[in-house]
């Protein structure tokens, strides 16, 4: 996809949605942070029918750590791999009072460094509670960069490094947003709605879906 089309992708997206953000559910960094990383092979409908009763009872390092393991998988368990997640959650929120005085650190290697938190979660909390122009490559994005032949690459960090190239500055603060959410809704794994994709035009994927008859 040539720098034109690019421009003109972006800019559509912006038109139909000039203030994306995440669905999930969260009031601070760290209420993000958790949300994301229990987001990993779950939707966000799952994390966020779970997370408000969880963050009422634990919205701090301090008081997810005073909740421990075991409390934080009862309010979990509904999710996938759930008992995974809340040793990861538990042992994350040690860490962040122990070594980060309660905070949520802004580096990408202090978050990696974190139980729980690879690189796709740490993209999604750099751009969303810190403002870096970061994109997280997910499954959806994944899909949608190498359908549009906007960013091809076999692996998400291909993706991601490709997508930072060719993506305009101005428009990488809520790229993320738009590509996801283009990927979840219009774009879909099996059955991409092409007869109503607003980038259709601009898109390398052969052959399109048709509008389904009536």
């Amino acid at each position: 996809m040539n720098k034109s089309a690019v421009e003109t992708l972006f800019q559509r997206l912006q038109d139909a949605n000039p203030h994306p953000r995440s669905e999930l559910l969260y009031a601070n960094p760290f209420e993000l942070l958790v949300a994301v990383a229990l987001s990993a092979q779950a939707t966000d409908v799952s994390v966020n029918k779970v997370t408000p009763a969880l963050f009422a009872r634990a919205p701090t390092p301090a008081a997810m750590t005073a909740l421990g393991e075991q409390g934080i998988a009862e309010h979990i368990r509904t999710i996938g791999l759930y008992r995974t997640k809340a040793k990861n959650v538990a042992a994350m929120a040690r860490i962040l009072v122990e070594q980060h005085d309660g905070e949520v650190p802004r580096t990408r290697a202090a978050l990696e460094a974190l139980p729980g938190v690879g690189r796709k979660t740490a993209n999604v909390v750099l751009n969303i509670a810190f403002g870096e122009p970061t994109l997280a490559v997910d499954t959806h994005i994944f899909r949608v960069a190498n359908r549009l032949g906007l960013a091809r690459g076999t692996t998400p960090l291909a993706v991601e490094k490709r997508l930072l190239q060719a993506v305009p500055a101005r428009y990488l603060r809520d790229a993320h947003h738009w590509l996801i959410l283009h990927g979840r809704y219009v774009c879909k794994a099996r059955k991409p709605e092409c007869w109503r994709c607003a980038v259709s035009d601009l898109c390398a994927h052969r052959p399109k879906t048709p509008a389904p008859t009536i």
